[in-house]
């Protein structure tokens, strides 16, 4: 009797539907009105275990959102992953749950809002030019930065159940979007913590027409960052290149700031780390494959 009870529970458990794993829940705000740009759009994460909790998260915001979760929205069919990325930096225990603020680029204004209004206004000749001509409009990124940092920020804390000081706020973009990150992390250095800059855009316009003025593109970066980084004060610095595509490019102008970051007495694989990933290409495949790793390094527990 008890063999044949035991039987028939193991057969219904076996029927039953398994519980789906919690991988955290996605969120997806569609126009969110700021003034002075473009209207922006978000692609929110929350990690498993948010909605059955009342534990507080530190938040990482991301440039790019449509390029993060889900390949309907991406440009190129192809996604970060970052919310994969995320669980798997959490398995390891020396990363928290973070919640992830994606924010959209608004389409062809992605480059005047990305592009950093201070090294802009520091740029002179053609590359000025370049720069003009590429954004077709105002640099609008010292008030996309203000929005992040002010009204967007003050909206997540507030709807959110986050943990609100900088060691607790990350932000993280490539290419132009990595720019944006390095901007945002060296001019609001009380609101970002952490930044991650993958495959950063040095040139800041198609490379190869300053392959002549490469050194007036070293010296606007070297004197930008000195001008700005400070000394470390606690914060974390992530930035990497590819060898191939446009990631071919970026060596030189990568090899400048990695220089200035020695120079200001920032201690590399503790304060900041530079990679090259030998062959990867410039683009969303290649960030996803090191995405986790980005995550466990620059979002690790403070100790």
């Amino acid at each position: 009797m008890f063999r044949l009870l035991a039987a028939l529970a193991a057969l219904l458990s076996l029927a039953a539907p398994l519980a789906a794993k919690d991988v955290g829940r996605l969120i997806e705000y569609e126009r969110v009105p700021a003034a002075g740009l473009p209207d922006q759009r978000l692609s929110i994460w929350l990690p498993p275990g948010y909605d059955a909790g009342e534990r507080r998260y530190p938040v990482l915001y991301m440039q790019d959102g449509h390029n993060l979760f889900d390949v309907k929205h991406s440009n190129f069919n192809k996604i970060w992953a970052a919310d994969k990325a995320m669980l798997a930096a959490m398995e390891s225990g020396k990363v928290e749950p973070h919640i992830i603020i994606g924010i959209w680029a608004p389409g062809p204004d992605r480059y005047r809002q990305y592009l950093p209004r201070s090294a802009y206004d520091a740029a002179t000749g053609s590359l000025r030019a370049q720069m003009d001509a590429a954004a077709g409009g105002e640099v609008v990124s010292g008030r996309y930065l203000d929005w992040i940092a002010g009204p967007l920020k003050a909206w997540v804390d507030a709807s959110f159940r986050t943990r609100t000081g900088r060691d607790d706020t990350a932000i993280v973009g490539s290419s132009m979007g990595g720019l944006m990150s390095c901007y945002a992390f060296l001019e609001a250095p009380k609101v970002f913590g952490r930044a991650g800059c993958v495959s950063s855009h040095w040139p800041a316009v198609d490379p190869r027409a300053v392959e002549g003025e490469s050194t007036a593109v070293k010296a606007l970066w070297d004197a930008w960052f000195a001008a700005r980084l400070g000394a470390r004060d606690g914060r974390r610095v992530w930035l990497d290149h590819g060898t191939a595509t446009l990631d071919a490019y970026y060596a030189p102008y990568q090899q400048i700031v990695d220089a200035r970051f020695a120079a200001a007495g920032w201690q590399k694989g503790r304060d900041w780390e530079s990679k090259v990933y030998e062959g990867a290409e410039h683009e969303e495949n290649a960030w996803a494959a090191r995405l986790p790793e980005i995550f466990g390094w620059l979002l690790v527990k403070a100790p």
